[in-house]
């Protein structure tokens, strides 16, 4: 059987640039997808609240928490991982490097906490807790699901590739944000490098049949019908 994928839940922006709104109209929430391989069961990026993605994951696929056998983050930005608990049985994995600089983040964060208030360190602490419990993903996750990293919206993030038999996907997280910032070819406006976070999507853009972005439904890539 060859990958798919479904999008379990469409993720949104706080506010949309291209829509001229003021910031923080709306709460944000990453795009949530479901990648299968065999018998795997690759969540990316679990957003929305634990009771919200329970109820979506079962109402788009006919799954419990349970039977998701990996949780993958494109980032480790908390908005990316809200509801991460809900899959306790699951192996939890990002980037490397993403993991790796958050870490070194939050040890920064704790270093200095004598300057924070005694609910931020609880919050620390909880923190440093998950990401201890992270795994560094390895190149390929299944036969047909590999790596990918995306680097300039964080750090370390990365998203997937899906080899199809007949197309290729990319599930991009915050390097392909919405489907108006590929078709502009414009870059998250808080990506921690803009020209590395362009060179990314360029990436994308490039090589991937189908966009899965970040904070919104999957799409053609601009080249779709060029290739």
């Amino acid at each position: 059987m060859s990958v798919e994928f479904r999008i379990v839940s469409i993720g949104t922006l706080s506010s949309n640039p291209f829509w001229s709104e003021p910031p923080g109209v709306r709460t944000p929430h990453a795009t949530t997808t479901l990648v299968r391989d065999g018998e795997r069961l690759i969540l990316v990026d679990p957003s929305l609240p634990s009771p919200a993605i329970e109820a979506r994951l079962f109402e788009t696929t006919g799954l419990k928490p349970d039977k998701i056998t990996d949780v993958f983050c494109t980032t480790l930005r908390p908005v990316h991982r809200r509801s991460i608990l809900a899959f306790r049985d699951a192996r939890w994995m990002c980037y490397e490097e993403e993991l790796s600089a958050y870490r070194e983040h939050l040890e920064q964060l704790g270093r200095s906490s004598q300057q924070v208030d005694e609910q931020v360190e609880k919050a620390l602490e909880l923190d440093m807790k998950l990401i201890k419990r992270m795994e560094p993903a390895p190149e390929k996750l299944t036969p047909n699901v590999h790596l990918y990293p995306l680097k300039g919206p964080s750090v370390g993030s990365a998203g997937l590739m899906l080899l199809g038999a007949l197309r290729t996907a990319i599930v991009a997280g915050d390097a392909a944000i919405t489907e108006q910032h590929v078709m502009s070819g414009r870059v998250w406006s808080g990506s921690a490098d803009v020209e590395l976070a362009s060179q990314s999507l360029a990436e994308i853009i490039e090589i991937a049949d189908i966009i899965v972005c970040g904070h919104d439904n999957y799409i053609l890539s601009p080249n779709f019908w060029m290739k």
